[in-house]
């Protein structure tokens, strides 16, 4: 790939950018059998052998919250203690086997937890 840094910032070119136009797309919190709870904008959502399979497109893994009582009210509410939550970077596009649960986020919902901090090690 070609880039360019400048000043720290890191640019390329307009034709390698892989950014995905999430408009029109429903933000969703989902709940799986072993990959624990995401969310982000989902892209496909389908049923196979292996379960029900969704792929969001910029995803973040929940570890941990704190400030809301359930997913529930996190997808209506957000959170309300977003300095106490472990959410993970966001990744482009992710690909998660056996959900077992679909909830859709509020927009006030989304923008909170769009908020958190990233948490890193």
């Amino acid at each position: 790939m070609n880039e360019i840094t400048i000043n720290g910032t890191v640019y390329v070119p307009k034709s390698e950018q892989t950014a995905v136009n999430t408009d029109g797309m429903k933000a969703v919190l989902i709940r799986s059998y072993a990959a624990g709870v995401h969310f982000g904008y989902l892209e496909k959502e389908e049923f196979t052998q292996a379960g029900k399979v969704v792929t969001l497109i910029d995803s973040r893994r929940v570890w941990y919250w704190d400030g809301a009582a359930s997913l529930s009210q996190m997808a209506v509410d957000g959170v309300s203690k977003p300095e106490n939550c472990k959410f993970s970077v966001t990744v482009p596009r992710n690909e998660i086997v056996n959900v077992i649960e679909t909830l859709e986020l509020s927009e006030k919902a989304f923008i909170n937890l769009q908020k958190v901090a990233i948490w890193k090690h």
